[in-house]
């Protein structure tokens, strides 16, 4: 009798930590959805806020710049604030300052208001992105690790298709101001999860500061270098894509966007399933594949739209697109692996540095080789065959830079090695 009770309460006790890890999972997965959601939401809006403050675009291009040069300053310093004051709290912060700037977007009465609302609003999603992450590190099984970052990684995913969807559902309805009412319940919500749902953590002493260069060892160097390169060629497609489907395929704007849809798609369904495969096979291993899948998509990507067209360019993107997710899950799980707790949430603020640094150059300095190998920067004047140059160079060297981060994880692969 008494082995059947205690049978019972282990029972009891597995069952309530398993709904308390639920809870815990759909806590993070809705802050960084919530972060997600505000980075891509805001810029199907440009139209409607052109006409509503009667501004050029140049200025109300600022409604997104401003998010996301906030979110990229702030990442790393939301990082170490977690470390040194508790990723609970701080999390709960950055949820109450989402919250409140997302309700000064929609009641904005200017277009300056506006924009120094988005970068309060951008600081807060920085919180989100960052401490979602250590706490999802921190708080998963070491067997279930990979699967929960393929978990933040669908989220993401769905959170930056979500956006221009939601948004061209609500402006109609709603007018521009609905897209920011939109999330300020969802970030109460989060808050009260944040609350109730995440575990208490100790009250921590104002202990010194870590430094950067004692956290950046030679191999989360490696990790965060080659989380640049991927995320600069994520962006090249997002760039160059509409350019040559448009312009160099000839496709309706409808075409475009649903062409343009099936990345984000793939993204949505593949991230979980990636996670499992780095639980069950290790990081460093699907962290290849997945680097091998970049590199072939982007190999794919300079020569087969060329050849047959749209059909070429989806068939690419289906191999691009589950590399991402297996890149992202294994390098986010290899790069916090080893990190003592104190120093998750800086290490996870370098990771989202390093992505936003990527974002950047992929949109910037790719978009810079794309229009050289046009050969004008007026695209609209281009012929098709010009389009296509550019196409073929951009991606032939994405896939260089692919084969280059394969080299950075080969040499760092081979560096372990000989230190054992």
């Amino acid at each position: 009798m008494r082995k059947q009770e205690v049978e019972t309460m282990e029972r009891s006790s597995s069952g309530m930590a398993e709904t308390a890890q639920t809870g815990v999972t759909i806590t993070l997965a809705l802050a960084m959805l919530l972060a997600a959601l505000g980075t891509s939401i805001a810029n199907i809006a440009m139209p409607t806020l052109v006409e509503a403050f009667s501004a050029p675009f140049a200025q109300v291009q600022a409604v997104v710049v401003a998010y996301l040069a906030a979110l990229t300053v702030c990442v790393v310093i939301a990082g170490r604030l977690g470390d040194r004051r508790g990723l609970k709290p701080m999390l709960v912060a950055g949820l109450a300052v989402f919250a409140l700037a997302s309700l000064l977007c929609a009641i904005a009465p200017s277009l300056l208001l506006l924009i120094g609302a988005r970068a309060l609003q951008g600081v807060g999603a920085a919180f989100l992105m960052t401490l979602a992450m250590a706490l999802m590190r921190q708080t998963a099984s070491e067997a279930r690790v990979g699967r929960a970052m393929g978990l933040l990684g669908t989220v993401s995913a769905l959170g930056t298709a979500l956006g221009p969807s939601l948004g061209g559902l609500l402006i109609p309805l709603t007018g521009w101001r609905g897209i920011f009412w939109v999330q300020v319940p969802l970030a109460i919500v989060a808050l009260i999860l944040a609350i109730a749902m995440l575990p208490a953590e100790p009250v921590k002493e104002r202990a010194p500061a870590i430094r950067l260069r004692s956290v950046v060892n030679r191999s989360l160097a490696s990790n965060l270098l080659v989380n640049i390169l991927v995320a600069a060629v994520m962006m090249t497609t997002l760039v160059v894509g509409p350019f040559y489907l448009a312009l160099g395929l000839g496709l309706p704007a409808t075409q475009v966007g649903f062409v343009m849809a099936i990345g984000p798609v793939i993204s949505i369904f593949s991230g979980v399933p990636s996670g499992r495969l780095v639980d069950a096979r290790g990081s460093h291993r699907v962290l290849a594949i997945g680097l091998a899948l970049l590199a072939t998509g982007a190999l794919l990507l300079a020569f087969l739209p060329n050849g047959i067209g749209v059909v070429g360019y989806v068939l690419s993107i289906i191999v691009l697109t589950p590399g991402y997710q297996l890149f992202q899950a294994a390098n986010n799980t290899a790069a916090l692996a080893d990190v003592a707790r104190d120093q998750r949430g800086t290490v996870s603020g370098l990771l989202g540095l390093s992505r936003n640094i990527g974002l950047i150059v992929g949109a910037s300095a790719m978009g810079a080789v794309f229009a050289f190998g046009v050969g004008m920067e007026e695209f609209v004047r281009a012929t098709p065959s010009a389009i296509a140059s550019g196409m073929r160079l951009t991606f032939l060297l994405a896939a260089a830079m692919m084969l280059a981060a394969i080299a950075v994880t080969v040499g760092r692969s081979n560096s372990a090695k000989r230190a054992r």
